[in-house]
């Protein structure tokens, strides 16, 4: 006999106000991870005695389990139940952070690693729920805005805040720093959400999509991770990653579409809100992530600034992304959320196009004003595809479609990320060939350079070395141009992806579902 949902009341004045902070800090403590250990690689590597290539495993390590587990959300919620997984999230993430610091050994810290990215995995799908389960149906946009607010903040403050403790106090802070913050929301969580359970259902367990899950995904990850630095398919490692993940990527679909209790419900994607919705917030998302890589990176390898300089460039970001997102939350049940969706991909269009005209002696000002703007588009940016994704859902469907879609975003970050990085260096040698192809004694030009720096003291093998530096430097801020242009270009491509869709209005169907999300 079929198991009748329960449905809970949303929440009112301080368990409200308790409920959002806490999970809003769970999932601050947790986007804040996913970036936080980047800039600490160096410190982390020479305290251990390991070398930089293999201190990068400490990123690999979180970013595959935790990819690997965010679309088992939905599978584990029908076993375990939404609070209890949450909670479980929660604590296990602390402890994992807790020896994470602790760790004396390379080995040691990579477990701890592949524990916290596994145990992470639920809590960002799961808070979209619980937020949207506590507040009344004609508020849920509001839920949607507080839960984009520090998903996209997080991001930036952790390059920072990580840069920052390095150096002043010791790499292992940068983990023990979500222990207070993972109490907290673990006690406040229990505290107003405990008799808020849903119903938990008995399912056989899909062993094989698991296995297929973990296999594919897992040799994306680490071929993803790993590309650049093996030089990508010259390595027969990055072959056979690859041949690994597209064979059990293909077996896990097929048998996925066709079992009985899959694993992850790909049927989902049938759904034409969702499959749009997903899929541009998903891309969005990766070409957003790829420039938070490459910005800072060029500006510490190219225009001189240090970590702690590039991160400050990054940080007015926040701004316009915290101060408007409340804002797009209460007019969003009064207007199509399509157009808040097309309005932030142009804006982010328009900041990628201001970039795309950088030169090598840009100054802070052209640096930190499409950044202030960037803050504009992020203010929508996931409150509306959001909520574009989950309309006409029912209710005991959102935490898996939420994890689904958080899993095809978290992939697209990541690849995003290698794809502008390799793509830079080859866009940068190829302009740099370019370049030293006009340095020859037949150009009067170049010939005219040259004999200036000679007469400055310059010896002629200095003198071609100073314009080959110059050349290079130039080279790399041409490929980071392109870069920065096409991304404006994909963002205004992408907006045809929103208009497939046909989102309900929030207040109505799509407000009850996210409403009933807690049975």
């Amino acid at each position: 006999m079929a198991q009748v949902p329960i449905i809970h009341p949303p929440l009112e004045g301080t368990q409200l106000v308790i409920g959002t902070i806490a999970v809003s800090l769970a999932v601050f403590m947790n986007v804040l991870d996913t970036t936080i250990a980047n800039v600490s690689i160096p410190s982390i590597s020479g305290d251990l005695g390991v070398s930089s290539d293999q201190g990068t495993w400490v990123i690999t390590s979180f970013a595959v389990a935790n990819a690997i587990s965010v679309p088992l959300t939905g599978w584990l919620t029908e076993r375990i139940g939404q609070v209890r997984l949450f909670m479980a999230s929660v604590v296990l993430f602390v402890i994992s952070s807790w020896l994470c610091g602790l760790a004396p050994t390379l080995p040691f810290l990579l477990a701890s690693r592949v524990l916290q990215g596994a145990v992470a995995g639920p809590m960002i799908p799961l808070s979209q729920t619980l937020l949207l389960a506590s507040y009344p149906r004609a508020k849920a946009p509001m839920a949607l805005s507080i839960w984009a607010m520090t998903s996209l903040v997080a991001p930036v403050v952790g390059p920072i805040l990580g840069g920052w403790i390095s150096d002043n106090i010791t790499w292992p802070w940068i983990f023990y720093v979500n222990i207070p913050i993972g109490a907290i929301a673990a006690v406040a969580t229990w505290a107003i959400f405990r008799d808020r359970e849903s119903v938990v259902r008995k399912a056989p367990i899909d062993l094989v999509g698991l296995a297929l899950l973990i296999t594919w995904v897992g040799s994306l990850q680490i071929m993803l991770d790993k590309g650049k630095d093996l030089d990508w398919f010259s390595s027969t490692t990055i072959v056979m990653l690859a041949l690994t993940a597209v064979i059990a990527f293909a077996f896990f679909v097929i048998w996925e579409v066709t079992a009985e209790h899959p694993v992850v419900d790909l049927s989902l994607f049938k759904l034409r809100n969702f499959a749009g919705g997903t899929v541009a917030q998903s891309v969005g998302y990766g070409l957003f992530f790829g420039n938070l890589v490459l910005l800072p990176l060029w500006l510490q390898t190219d225009i001189g600034y240090t970590a702690t300089d590039a991160g400050m460039i990054m940080a007015p970001v926040g701004v316009f992304a915290i101060l408007l997102s409340l804002v797009i939350g209460k007019i969003l049940p009064r207007t199509d959320a399509r157009y808040i969706a097309t309005a932030s991909f142009v804006v982010f269009a328009l900041c990628y196009w201001m970039r795309s005209r950088y030169t090598t002696v840009v100054d802070t000002y052209a640096l930190t004003v499409p950044t202030l703007i960037q803050g504009v588009a992020m203010a929508g940016f996931f409150t509306a595809l959001v909520s574009i994704t989950l309309s006409g859902l029912p209710g005991n469907r959102i935490p898996a479609a939420s994890g689904l879609s958080n899993f095809v975003r978290i992939m697209c970050a990541a690849t995003g990320t290698s794809i502008f990085q390799t793509a830079w260096e080859h866009r940068s040698t190829l302009h740099h060939t370019q370049l030293v192809t006009q340095a020859n004694p037949y150009n009067p030009t170049f010939d005219a350079t040259v004999q200036q720096m000679t007469q400055l003291g310059l010896s002629q093998q200095q003198a071609w070395g100073l314009f080959n530096l110059m050349a290079t430097q130039q080279a790399a801020q041409l490929g980071v141009n392109d870069l920065f242009y096409i991304s404006a270009g994909i963002f205004i491509a992408l907006i045809v992806l929103i208009w497939i869709t046909k989102p309900e209005r929030v207040t109505n169907r799509d407000a009850s579902a996210a409403a009933s999300a807690a049975h």
